[in-house]
């Protein structure tokens, strides 16, 4: 395990080729200016790892909330443009890396929390978690949740969490595709580390265009959305070493051995 102590916020480090994000700012995780930096400063060291299969976004143990959003002192006239452009870095930079993203949440995912989760490409929950978009009763909108949150859980069911910042439990979560699992507190690590395990059995790279191949495609036309798809896989996904040994492990019945390029 790879612990890196340079941040104040965060608590970064790279285990066995996941990159752990760990929010450290308790109780409620809230997202000011310098910690959505150090997010996108640890995102950059990810993207710099390239055997890493994932990325996780964690509370740290001491917080009581996975995150109740970004700072709202930091709405004012003064700061609003480097606050939305802080936070909406993160998500840029993580469309760029293309690696999965795994959200691991217990408590509260609030306003830019629950922005988070939307755009994970998993994530796990325990039964006692709760998410929603409030902007709206302080008079604001949440920007990233406009975008992302009608893609996960489809056009209706997002306007009416945007327009009403009403608060769901786990269970709903669930229900709406927000979430992929809602465990019991205790289950919380091993069932992060199943799924963190399923990803260590698969190619990084082949994982990265799976990823980059569904966010470019998402919001085109069929014909489209395939000849971008089909430029990836064509002229990125089959040069790399690992496509043509998953092929040649499948036909030589054995074990695959990613060379991870």
């Amino acid at each position: 395990m790879n612990d890196q102590t340079n941040y104040k916020s965060i608590r970064f480090r790279v285990e066995d080729r996941v990159g752990r994000i760990g929010f450290a700012r308790p109780p409620l995780n809230i997202f000011n200016i310098a910690m959505m930096r150090e997010i996108d400063d640890a995102l950059g060291e990810c993207a710099s790892q390239r055997d890493m299969v994932a990325i996780v976004f964690e509370a740290e143990r001491d917080a009581r909330a996975f995150s109740a959003g970004v700072a709202v002192e930091e709405h004012t006239a003064d700061t609003v443009y480097q606050m939305l452009e802080s936070f909406h870095q993160i998500f840029r930079t993580l469309e760029v890396i293309a690696k999965p993203v795994v959200s691991v949440v217990d408590g509260a995912a609030l306003g830019g929390g629950c922005e988070l989760v939307a755009a994970s490409d998993i994530c796990i929950a325990t039964t006692r978690a709760r998410f929603g978009q409030p902007e709206i009763k302080l008079g604001v909108f949440p920007p990233i949740a406009a975008v992302l949150l009608p893609r996960v859980v489809g056009e209706r069911r997002a306007r009416e969490l945007v327009l009403t910042g009403e608060l769901i439990d786990a269970q709903e979560a669930l229900r709406i595709g927000l979430i992929n699992y809602a465990v019991e507190p205790e289950q919380l690590e091993a069932q992060t580390q199943e799924m963190l395990n399923r990803l260590r059995e698969l190619s990084a790279p082949a994982l990265e265009m799976t990823r980059r191949a569904m966010d470019v495609s998402r919001s085109l036309s069929l014909e489209h959305g395939l000849a971008y798809v089909e430029d990836i896989y064509l002229n990125e996904l089959m040069k790399t070493e690992d496509a043509h040994e998953g092929v040649a492990a499948f036909m030589e019945k054995r074990k695959t051995v990613w060379r991870n390029k």
